[in-house]
């Protein structure tokens, strides 16, 4: 076992610990390099993931159990979980594993949320922080087994964790059969953990030397020709091969003879036929008992067998026993268990099919009457249900409402398999289609839940079409089909028959559609009439006809009336009866609102508001949106390197989560940080994917900020007619226009720039126009003020107004430019004699941006002084390095100084009010820029910094 110490190669039954305790541990001397190199960085404070695949039997349960040996031995922490093909329960193998370090069960958290409710992400986090702090303390393996079995929840959360806990001493094993089960979303898990670093193996059938010396361990002696014949057999398979041996010891057909084993009889028995013969030597009661237990499950419990035979369990102890004594069983804590997959599938095989239908029919039915969830008889139903079995379908649709909320993927398995086996004029049908598609609206797949609704309305009957309409219209929002979701609520509300909250829902997707189209005219008079007919209106449409009337205002040049409106929506969203999925929707565009006047320290504390009602609301196709609004936030203050965590953070959520809806966001944001820093083949890159992906285009703010991020790129690129072109409609259009200045600040001065530059003089004079307006109209809001000036400064080449714009503008970069702007127009107005204070212009601007990391425009105005012979100065900031502690931000400064004192992430994010996502993204980057790979090392590193610091502010 190369790269191994010697006490994991003794405990693992290696080479140092004579006769080995497991024979399959030969020919698995890579896997278990890689076990030990990754417990050995663990004791040294990093993380780790070993990924293992293979064919049943080939030992990987046998290898995690060697590895969790090995651990305990060196005083790790060990969790340990596998998958089930017959558990549904999301999270169970995980928790499994967190609940054995924790050593008792894990605390529920708030359940309180609406019934509505997304709970993954709370659920997952209830997993994730138990586990933090227990592996903050000490080091820790977790085992994961079978998991082409595990729970969509489950692989979430897998990808999650590993991701935001990769700083701790923290070893994932993971283990899944390549032979049977689903796979893609677990493909998608392991190529993303090995692109991560994960250390990946497949466990491949032994070699002649490694059988001969695996025989050599079970017989106790050198095996003879004809007993390698036999043991050749089993093609290689670990478990068949000690199987096979094994049964010939016990059955005395093997001799010892000049210390060689043969076998004492001529006829090599086949090796199924010694599988098989273990289970056809029980008695008929212990055979017809374990058949039974192999319909429930690989773990079984044994009131759940005893149900399904109909005795006491009293009279199935001396049946168990014998099964014990066989082999096939063993006891777990609370369980029994197949003592491996292979014999429960060779159990399985002596069923005839129609049998094995029958009886996990039957089991379906006991568990359905024993239980008080629908969830265990789940699995058994899927397997067994026929078209029009009614109590069948009574489970199924009671399951999928039951894990709605915390596994919706189960939630539309479940609903799929019950709408397959509908007749297609149940009734029961038609909520059926309507389940699925609230779960694919939930999980983002949001164009697969405008398919099946629109496959479905045709056949819906009136009262079942009302409802489906609802949850199709924002379906149609979330997947950027705004006119057609607006057609669908319209349908809805024209109906005499709708009741009031389907009215309210209705009324509520109307007003989001309207809003992502920005047709607010149309939506005006509406949301009037319901406000004005509050008392008798649900406070889901009071809340989108309060958030239509603040977008109305904003686009209508009237900040303070905006502002208004959707404080008045959160404040009903907060206290009143509506719907989860529409209860962030408000905070989040007054975050935004507060962003777009640059009212900073209101924007930070809305987003956290945001972010903490995301999770407790367990919003998971939003969980993404507090990330995305902080790199909107962080390119407004000018901390460029932030606004890229965050981008990147809300990316990787969304990624992790499949729900890309508003991923549109983050890529403009990182557009534009690549165009400041000069990167602009990145900058091309995300304006590509911009156009590309899938999502609410039009949602909110989307489409005005998007198109300005695009023009930007274009801009750079060297194509000002075509970024004009790209902007056009914010030139030609008032309401657009208005819309534009008010959702960017800097871009009043950009857009009379580039209209200038293209020969559109009246391009230019309608943005001044519109933006002096918006000034006057809004004098509680100084930075319309300053963006107006810049752009006044620009068109008229008024120094003045430049200057103005040069001390109010709040945002950095802004500022900056508009230094620049004054330069150059010094230099034009007086020539070679203003060259002086032009350079104390471009000066400004060049501090500015170089304290914002503004490269492209630190490089043009550097260009600028060299022509004006300034070629030596004092730079008011030294290019940060690339490595070492002065390359960190000041943000991951302080993230690695508050993890350097021992804190967790979560306890950081929440100091810092970041996520605990945003905190492992600063960390990764602290960790490449530093070179190390554990806190333990940031620890060390960050104690020799503060030591030499000190040393020079004492010499």
């Amino acid at each position: 076992m190369a790269g191994a110490s010697s006490q994991e190669r003794a405990a693992a039954g290696g080479p140092d610990s004579g006769r080995s305790s497991w024979p399959g541990w030969r020919g698995r001397a890579r896997e278990w390099d890689l076990v030990a190199r990754a417990l050995r960085a663990a004791r040294e404070g990093r993380g780790g993931v070993v990924l293992i695949e293979g064919r049943a039997g080939m030992g990987k349960t046998c290898l995690l159990k060697k590895a969790a040996d090995v651990a305990a031995s060196a005083r790790f922490q060990v969790g340990r979980g596998a998958a089930d093909e017959l558990e549904l329960a999301p999270l169970a193998p995980l928790k499994s594993a967190v609940e054995e370090i924790h050593g008792g069960r894990l605390a529920a958290g708030r359940m309180n949320a609406p019934s509505s409710a997304d709970m993954r992400l709370m659920l997952v986090r209830e997993v994730c922080e138990p586990l933090e702090r227990l592996v903050a303390r000490r080091a820790a393996l977790l085992t994961l087994d079978e998991l082409q079995w595990a729970d969509p929840l489950t692989l979430l959360a897998i990808r999650s964790m590993v991701r935001d806990l990769s700083s701790y001493p923290l070893v994932w094993m993971l283990a899944r059969t390549t032979d049977g089960g689903p796979v893609s979303p677990l493909d998608r898990l392991y190529g993303g953990l090995e692109r991560d670093g994960a250390d990946r193996s497949m466990l491949e059938a032994l070699d002649e030397q490694a059988v001969t010396e695996v025989a050599t361990d079970v017989l106790g002696a050198a095996p003879g020709p004809d007993v390698l014949a036999l043991a050749a057999l089993a093609e290689g398979n670990p478990f068949l091969l000690v199987e096979t041996l094994g049964k010939l010891t016990a059955e005395g057909l093997v001799e010892t003879a000049d210390g060689h084993v043969r076998l004492t009889s001529e006829q090599q028995p086949w090796v199924q036929t010694i599988t098989r013969k273990r289970i056809d030597d029980l008695s008929p009661a212990t055979r017809n008992l374990v058949q039974v237990a192999g319909i429930l499950g690989q773990a079984i419990s044994v009131g759940d067998l005893a149900a399904m035979l109909g005795k006491p369990t009293s009279e199935l102890i001396w049946m168990l026993d014998e099964a014990m004594t066989a082999g096939i069983l063993v006891a777990g804590v609370d369980r029994l268990a197949f003592r491996h997959e292979l014999l429960r599938h060779a159990v399985l095989e002596t069923l005839a099919s129609p049998v094995r239908l029958a009886l996990h029919r039957e089991a379906g039915l006991t568990l359905l009457d024993s239980r008080g969830s629908a969830v265990p008889a789940a699995p058994h139903l899927i397997k067994s249900a026929l078209p029009g079995d009614a109590r069948a379908l009574l489970g199924l649709d009671r399951a999928a409402r039951e894990v709605l909320t915390t596994s919706p993927q189960t939630a539309l398995d479940l609903a799929m398999r019950a709408i397959e086996i509908s007749d297609p004029t149940d009734p029961g049908r038609f909520d059926r289609v309507a389940t699925a598609v609230d779960a694919l609206t939930m999980t983002g797949q949001v164009a697969e839940a405008t398919r099946l609704a629109r496959e479905t309305l045709g056949t819906a009957p009136p009262g079942a079409a009302l409802r489906l309409r609802c949850a199709l219209a924002y379906a149609l929002v979330l997947s950027g089909r705004p006119g057609d979701a607006v057609a669908e609520a319209e349908g809805v509300l024209a109906r005499p028959d709708v009741s009031d909250d389907l009215r309210g829902f209705a009324e509520s997707a109307l007003f989001w559609g309207l809003m992502s189209l920005r047709d607010f005219w149309k939506g005006r008079e509406r949301a009037e009439a319901v406000l004005a007919d509050r008392e008798y209106r649900d406070d889901t449409a009071l809340v989108g006809a309060h958030m239509l009337l603040g977008q109305f205002a904003m686009v209508d040049g009237k900040v303070a009336d905006s502002f208004r409106h959707l404080q008045e929506a959160v404040r009903i969203a907060s206290t009143g009866s509506v719907e989860a999925i529409e209860r962030p929707f408000p905070r989040m565009l007054l975050s935004m609102n507060y962003k777009f006047v640059r009212r900073l320290e209101e924007a930070e504390l809305s987003i956290q508001a945001l972010a903490e009602e995301i999770e407790m609301l367990g919003q998971t196709v939003q969980a993404a949106q507090p990330a995305f609004f902080r790199s909107c936030l962080r390119l407004a203050e000018g901390r460029l390197d932030d606004a890229v965590a965050e981008a990147e953070t809300g990316l990787m959520i969304d990624e992790e989560l499949g729900a890309h809806v508003f991923d549109l966001v983050g890529l403009c944001v990182l557009a534009i940080v690549f165009v400041r820093r000069g990167d602009l083949d990145s900058a091309v890159q995300c304006i590509d994917r911009y156009r590309s992906e899938r999502g609410a285009r039009g949602m909110m703010y989307g489409g005005a900020w998007g198109r300005w991020a695009r023009a930007v790129v274009v801009d750079a690129t060297g194509d000002p007619d075509r970024a004009l072109d790209v902007f056009r409609v914010a030139y030609t259009d008032a309401r657009e226009r208005r819309w534009t200045l008010l959702v960017e600040a800097t871009a009043a001065a950009w857009m009379t720039r580039l209209a200038l530059a293209t020969g559109e003089r009246r391009y230019a004079e309608h943005v001044v126009g519109t933006a002096e307006e918006l000034a006057r109209n809004n004098p509680g809001f100084p930075v319309l003020a300053a963006a107006a000036a810049h752009a006044r400064g620009v068109l008229h080449k008024d120094a003045a107004a430049l200057a103005v714009a040069v001390t109010d503008h709040p945002d950095p970069w802004g500022r900056a430019s508009a230094a620049e702007d004054l330069g150059v127009l010094l230099l034009e107005d007086t020539g070679r004699s203003g060259d002086r204070t032009a350079v104390g212009s471009f000066e400004e601007a060049l501090d500015g941006y170089e304290r914002i990391g503004a490269l492209r425009d630190v490089a043009r105005v550097r260009a600028r002084l060299r022509k004006l012979g300034v070629r030596h100065r004092h730079w008011a900031r030294t290019e940060r390095p690339a490595t070492g502690w002065a390359s960190l931000t000041d943000t991951e400064r302080a993230v690695a100084a508050l993890v350097a004192k021992g804190l967790t992430n979560r306890h950081a994010a929440a100091q810092m009010f970041l996520s605990p996502h945003t905190v492992s993204t600063h960390l990764r980057h602290v960790f490449s820029k530093l070179g190390i790979a554990s806190r333990v090392e940031l620890a060390r590193l960050a104690e020799r910094h503060l030591a030499d610091s000190e040393e020079d502010d004492r010499t």
